[in-house]
């Protein structure tokens, strides 16, 4: 996927999102050994750019699909990259295109500031982080939060993949964290631990504990080389 270079818009709340949700997923679901990487989409934008190399790795120019082992029906996508708004519905079409509708169920994360939440009261007495759910009205199951209140909206590429599973009646729900930490951080990173308890992550998740220690060590890495920072 490619797009001509546009006007640039500041991206870190986008870089440090993505990193919290591969964190999280890093250190409470995903391992070596239960899930493999089965494939990916490359991307070239003014702030993607993917090179040719066929030799593909887990770097922030990819969304990369793993596949858990013991049940092949199960996908799960790191997208680390940002995916332009002209960019989205090609994106929709290719990885979708590869999936049977049927049956199929759909988990989305997202993180933005708190200070996008629209609300009577002020946001600085909120109890940041705190999660919001949206979902299509094929998803039947139980939230893990609150659902997300009017006018209140969200955007990007979880906005499309949830407007895509809409259309194409396909249960879907959007948990998105507000936050008002800038940086990589536990706390918010561990808001969404209510979504371990789901029907749909419970299966999947590791040992609570060790899984803690897991993203210490993340954080404790990404801190040292400082590279959450663009």
């Amino acid at each position: 996927m490619r797009r001509r270079p546009g006007r640039r818009r500041p991206r870190t709340g986008r870089s440090v999102g993505s990193w919290r949700r591969k964190a999280f997923l890093s250190s409470f679901i995903l391992d070596s050994v239960c899930w493999e990487v089965v494939g990916v989409v490359k991307l070239w934008n003014e702030w993607c750019r993917t090179s040719s190399t066929t030799n593909v790795l887990p770097t922030d120019s990819f969304c990369l699909f793993y596949r858990l082992i013991s049940d092949p029906t199960v996908l799960l996508c790191q997208c680390s990259c940002y995916v332009a708004e002209d960019q989205q519905f090609q994106w929709l079409e290719k990885v979708f295109g590869c999936m049977r509708k049927e049956g199929l169920q759909v988990t989305i994360l997202s993180t933005c500031p708190v200070a996008d939440y629209k609300t009577q009261e002020s946001t600085l007495t909120l109890p940041s982080p705190f999660l919001k759910a949206l979902k299509t009205k094929e998803f039947k199951e139980q939230v893990c939060c609150p659902l997300l209140e009017q006018p209140n909206i969200v955007r990007d590429l979880p906005a499309a993949v949830l407007s895509y599973c809409q259309v194409w009646q396909i249960p879907a729900v959007l948990y998105q964290c507000y936050t008002d930490v800038i940086k990589l951080d536990t706390v918010t990173i561990e808001a969404f631990k209510p979504l371990l308890s789901s029907k749909i992550l419970k299966s999947l998740v590791k040992d609570v504990a060790e899984s803690t220690k897991i993203l210490k060590k993340l954080l404790t890495t990404n801190e040292t080389h400082n590279n959450i920072y663009i």
